[in-house]
């Protein structure tokens, strides 16, 4: 894995998001209740502080829980919820560590259809369907990792020349339209519950 992300929407974090398998799937844990360029520099910004270049499932698996959400929560904070956001990390490299030795990677590597690949990202900890299928669709048009049935696994998400989430940005033109899109849905989601009140 070597491509150039941009959802951080700095170089840095950028980078480390494009070559990290685990860097990837911690930032999409991280993303949510924050803006989007703040869960993407998360990894970033936890490989700095722990003095590394890349993140390591088994050391971040091992660390005592309290040093890691100190870790977390040091100014800037890596999240508006540090302390419970440092459990679900280490929840999910443990997982990682138990299921794959520590390998991000292994979770796609020779994987034979997108459901199957769904249903190994639904059983991480804290990727719930419509996370797991964002990063699915994240991997298939960004990453390169195509198994069979991916589009279809990954929902509306998969589509082509869409803009509804993380897998569709590209650059500053591609992040607005995202967020245009998640503006709409919300407004209309809005508006449906009003109008069922």
């Amino acid at each position: 894995m070597d491509v150039t992300l941009h959802l951080a929407q700095d170089p840095e974090a950028d980078a480390l998001l494009g070559r990290s398998p685990l860097a990837a799937l911690v930032g999409m844990l991280l993303d949510q209740q924050v803006p989007m360029e703040w869960a993407f520099k998360g990894p970033r910004t936890i490989a700095d502080r722990l003095g590394a270049e890349d993140l390591d499932a088994h050391e971040i698996a091992a660390m005592d829980p309290e040093a890691f959400a100190a870790l977390l929560s040091g100014k800037p904070a890596v999240h508006r919820y540090p302390g419970s956001m440092a459990k679900r990390v280490q929840q999910l490299c443990r997982y990682l560590v138990e299921h794959y030795d520590g390998d991000a990677e292994a979770l796609w590597r020779g994987v034979g259809s997108g459901a199957e690949l769904l249903k190994r990202l639904e059983d991480l900890p804290g990727f719930g369907k419509q996370k797991a299928q964002i990063f699915l669709a994240l991997l298939g048009k960004r990453l390169g990792v195509t198994p069979e049935g991916w589009r279809e696994a990954a929902g509306a998400y998969g589509e082509a020349r869409s803009f509804r989430s993380v897998a569709d940005i590209t650059g500053p033109e591609s992040l607005a339209r995202v967020r245009a899109h998640k503006q709409e849905t919300k407004a209309a989601a809005k508006a449906a519950k009003a109008a069922d009140g």
